[in-house]
């Protein structure tokens, strides 16, 4: 119905301005305006009565008087560029934090979008990736001697061990910040003398804190300058928060659940990317029941654009009835286990679990689309 009330207002308009020359010829309302400006005149500047006390009336679009003196015509006058706008004093996007003798770095992104930028700011130093998890968002240097490292970090890391022919080793972890979609970065380092092969165990928080300071305070820099090209795309992040193990499985009841080895912030993030990846309609979320109320029978949403009048007769977009009566709602829910691994599940309502095929079909979709 919507459809054909469209054309038919369409074909109204189109029968009732036909042969109208008022509406479309050059004296019309839809006439070409664009050298209009070729055609005004300069008018007298607006008189206020005498006994009126305002304001000066300044032109809201002064003419430069190099311009309007000038003798040139159009065809020879270029147009000068405008001047530079300046920076405004916006926050920035990346923050140090100090507590006592702790530091962190604090970033208004995702982990995914912050951990290739860190990995790369010290392989681009010549620190050597020992071991990496970016499931935990963390990895670990190897024993490195300052010589070892690019010349001028070398030297920065030499000036701060206690001997500068010591080793030192670097851990690195990437959390979820307290505020969503924000992330929390920690540095922690290790010294041990140049010939020694024991393992030293890293602190908990903070181990040489002028180096660790020093290394945040160029990864903060790396990462400011990589911010107006940092955007990650979803496949790109895939490999950041993917679950190590991901296990399709059965529950006690013999429903299908999805059984993933990891904590339950990055089992979050990742199941709603997969949802995303696999065209699943999110229409709501509750992060704090861990549960994602999707709509099966609709797509994902996508990117509202502002159509136009003609567009808009044509839209054959389903109204928000036809949407509810076709709509196939469940719930899919996130639960610690016990044993450290995030269980997922479909269910109709809090009560009643989702019918085997669809809870099999859905969890599917999602394994498919971790990584």
């Amino acid at each position: 119905m919507k459809r054909l009330a469209g054309l038919s207002t369409l074909a109204l308009i189109i029968s009732s301005t036909s042969g109208c020359g008022w509406l479309w010829g050059d004296e019309g309302y839809f006439r070409d305006r664009s050298t209009d400006y070729l055609d005004a005149r300069q008018t007298a500047p607006m008189q206020l009565p005498a006994d009126v006390d305002a304001k000066r009336l300044d032109p809201l679009l002064p003419v430069p008087a190099h311009v309007a003196t000038s003798t040139q015509t159009p065809q020879e006058f270029e147009v000068p560029r405008p001047q530079p706008m300046g920076v405004s004093g916006e926050a920035s996007q990346f923050s140090l934090q100090k507590s006592g003798d702790s530091r962190w770095l604090v970033a208004q992104r995702d982990p995914s979008a912050v951990w290739p930028v860190a990995r790369s700011y010290f392989e681009n130093n010549g620190f050597r990736i020992a071991e990496e998890r970016p499931q935990t968002g963390e990895f670990n240097t190897e024993w490195q001697t300052p010589a070892e490292l690019a010349p001028s970090m070398g030297r920065r890391v030499g000036s701060l061990l206690s001997d500068e022919d010591n080793q030192v080793r670097v851990r690195v972890r990437i959390e979820p910040g307290v505020v969503r979609g924000t992330s929390e970065v920690f540095v922690a380092s290790v010294e041990r003398d140049e010939d020694s092969t024991a393992d030293v165990a890293f602190p908990a928080r903070t181990g040489i804190a002028s180096l660790e300071a020093s290394l945040l305070d160029g990864m903060l820099a790396d990462l400011s300058s990589t911010a107006e090209h940092g955007s990650v795309s979803l496949l790109a992040a895939r490999s950041y928060d993917a679950p190590n193990r991901v296990n399709l499985t059965t529950d006690g009841a013999g429903n299908p659940v999805l059984n993933l080895s990891t904590d339950f912030d990055r089992a979050w993030s990742s199941v709603g990317r997969a949802l995303e990846l696999g065209d699943v309609r999110i229409d709501d979320i509750n992060r704090s029941l861990g549960v994602y109320y999707v709509n099966m029978a609709e797509g994902a949403k996508k990117p509202e654009e502002k159509k136009g009048f003609i567009s808009g007769l044509f839209s054959s977009e389903p109204s928000q009835e036809e949407i509810d009566a076709r709509a196939e709602r469940y719930q899919v829910r996130l639960t610690s286990g016990a044993n450290g691994e995030v269980q997922v599940s479909v269910e109709k309502d809090i009560n009643t679990a989702a019918p085997a095929d669809t809870a099999q079909r859905v969890l599917t979709l999602i394994k498919d689309n971790l990584g």
